[in-house]
Order: C-alpha cells, then structure tokens, then sequence
C-alpha cells in the first residue's frame, strides 16, 4: 500500500511508521519538519529490515507550500491508500495568558494541516482510500478538560468535527474518514507539556493499535470519532 503519515519524526508518528512499515510491502511517505530525525527513523527501518519503502519529505506544515508538497509526493506514489494527519502540537497555559499567536498556532498545525493536506491530494486517493485524523480525547465531547489545554483540546474538537464533513463529502469518491481520539500515551510532546506525568500507554502500545485501524478500520467504519483512551468519557 501507499501510505502517508505526518508528524513521523517523533511520538506516536515515529512508532507509527515502525509498526506499519513492518506489516507488509509498503511504500510510506514521511513528512516531518525535521529532515534529520525523518533520515534516522528511514535508517531505523532500514537496520531492522522492514520490506517497506520509506520515503522522507521534510515539510513545515504550519507555513509550507501544499502545492509544492503534493507535488513532490506525486513523484512518488501514483495513488494513495492511507493518509494519517497525525501531526500536532501543544500548548499549555492558563487561558488567561493564551495569545492569538496561540490560537493560530494550535489552529494551524492540529486542524488546518489536515484540511489543506488532505484537499491538495484529493486527484490521488484509491477509490477505497481511508484518511485517518488522530484526535484527542481533550476534543471529545464528553470528556474530562483540564486546565492550560483550551486552546488544544478546541483544536482537536475541531478536527473531530472536520473528519465527519470530509467522510460525508468525500463518500461518492468511496474515500473513507475516521478520527481516533487518543487518550494519554507516553510521548515526547506530553513529556514536554506536562513534566513527571506517566501515561499508561505507551506510545509504541499505542501506534500498534493505530496502525490496525489506519488498515482496516474503514473496512467498518466511516465518518465516525472513537475513542482510543483507558478511561471513561
């Protein structure tokens, strides 16, 4: 399968890719600003001797050029099988000390990376494609909030939201959307927003599970929002 995957030089994306590039034959695209840390995870794939092929494209997706990007990806793949908008950021502080530079930063990289990412490759999706947003459970309705994440958990909510649209307006062209809630899983990003947590996942427990879903999932799924966390809503 062609495979794209954003926000693969760490965390979930990082294991993510690992997990799926073990499963089989595939042709995975990686897209992460860090050209550095995308070439050590292909060397990662390549030392342990993954049938897949991995293709490294660093990209800034708060301020790149999508044209130039997808571009660049036709050169490499024909059509597409599985798309994740895995990448995201975080920001936590107190809402009274967020910024509009905040909001537009969380905006940009959580929601709009998704929207412009997926519309600017629309021509090459595989008539059963499936796009697979990674969510929150800070953005699911229903769950517990916590402070210093208002503008995060807003982001993710959004996404949820846009991954419903997508599977209703991309259904006619057999394109399949999902979104994953995620609960805490032991990333470098929730190390950095919160010192000392422990999550109960891991993030290689978690991608594991992810990467199922980003296969299958479709096969019963379509414009929905699960949620993949241990804990009660």
């Amino acid at each position: 399968m062609n495979i794209i995957i954003t926000g693969a030089s760490r965390g979930i994306g990082w294991e993510l890719t690992i997990s799926l590039a073990g499963s089989g034959q595939h042709k995975i695209v990686v897209i992460a600003r860090s050209a550095e840390k995308l070439q050590k995870l292909k060397s990662y794939c390549e030392k342990n001797k993954t049938l897949s092929e991995i293709v490294t494209l660093p990209f800034d997706l708060e301020n790149g050029d999508y044209e130039t990007l997808s571009t660049e990806i036709r050169s490499h793949m024909q059509d597409i099988h599985i798309l994740v908008n895995n990448a995201g950021a975080l920001v936590n502080k107190k809402f009274g000390h967020l910024t509009s530079e905040d909001f537009d930063h969380m905006m940009n990289v959580n929601v709009k990376s998704a929207f412009l990412l997926t519309q600017s490759l629309l021509p090459l999706f595989d008539e059963k494609a499936h796009v697979l947003n990674i969510s929150s459970m800070g953005g699911y309705q229903g769950s517990a909030k916590f402070p210093g994440l208002s503008l995060y958990s807003a982001s993710k909510g959004a996404l949820a939201i846009l991954s419903e649209c997508m599977a209703e307006e991309l259904k006619g062209f057999g394109i399949s959307v999902n979104c994953l809630a995620l609960g805490a899983a032991q990333t470098e990003m929730l190390s950095e927003a919160f010192p000392g947590y422990k999550a109960p996942l891991s993030a290689e427990e978690m991608a594991n599970y992810i990467a199922e879903f980003a296969l299958n999932g479709h096969r019963y799924y379509n414009g929905k929002i699960l949620p993949l966390s241990l804990s009660t809503p």
